[in-house]
């Protein structure tokens, strides 16, 4: 069923409650009225409650209107804020080097305002020495706490021991602040290429009057050259008289 409200032509009904344009109120008025009025506005006749006796109709631009509402939409969209569970395995004897993999991974995810979901995985023998596993969540916990904190205690659960870290930070937080540092990246790039292209026309500039100085100064010897060659000619021209 849609649910785009009538509008125009499509309204059926003898006579509508009708809001102008600037949100005054106009009266019950016959639907022809009212349309004649939006033609008269070259604006739409839209039915915004269509359940009241009789139904409330508005003048407005309605492509206007709905582009607006799609904008207000994303934009709430964006701002939305989901809490993501994320997950992370790790075996109770991991190499040192993979543990710093682990934890970098999830100190991205507590910075991204996300909850972790800590897994220790056991095999085999590993199943009778839990206290392996609870010593690196707690190792685990202690190198984050600036970021995050155990939500849930390490629990053991089958062949596996689970502890959940949440973040200090909010997802909204986190969002806005990533979003800051990227304006402030963006607008730092466009500050060196502005400074970049100021240089450039500087350079070019420089280049430039440095070939009218060039110009000027070869004008000048062909002036002075053909001075010379004025005042050499009469003393000729006397000689062979």
């Amino acid at each position: 069923m849609s649910t785009e409200p009538r509008i125009n032509d499509r309204i059926r009904v003898p006579e509508v409650r009708l809001v102008g344009p600037s949100g005054e109120q106009v009266g019950i008025v016959p639907l022809a009225k009212a349309l004649e009025l939006a033609q008269e506005y070259d604006l739409d006749l839209v039915e915004v409650a269509a359940t009241a006796r009789p139904p409330v109709c508005k003048l407005m631009d309605y492509g206007k209107f709905k582009y607006e509402s799609a904008m207000k939409a994303r934009e709430a969209r964006k701002n939305q804020a989901h809490t993501v569970i994320k997950e992370m395995k790790l075996r109770p004897k991991i190499d040192p080097h993979d543990y710093d993999t682990k934890k970098g991974h999830v100190v991205r995810f507590l910075k991204q305002g996300d909850k972790v979901k800590i897994t220790i995985m056991f095999r085999g023998r590993e199943q009778s020495r839990p206290e392996l596993g609870f010593r690196l969540l707690q190792r685990l916990a202690d190198d984050v706490q600036e970021l995050g904190f155990v939500e849930s205690a390490p629990k053991q659960d089958g062949r596996n021991m689970i502890m959940v870290l949440g973040p200090h930070k909010k997802k909204t937080e986190a969002m806005a602040e990533a979003r800051a540092l990227a304006d402030a990246r963006k607008a730092e790039r466009q500050g060196r290429t502005a400074t970049d292209s100021a240089e450039a026309q500087d350079g070019i500039e420089a280049d430039e009057a440095a070939a009218e100085v060039l110009e000027a100064d070869e004008a000048v010897e062909a002036v002075e050259a053909d001075e010379a060659a004025e005042v050499e000619q009469p003393a000729e021209t006397a000689q062979d008289a």
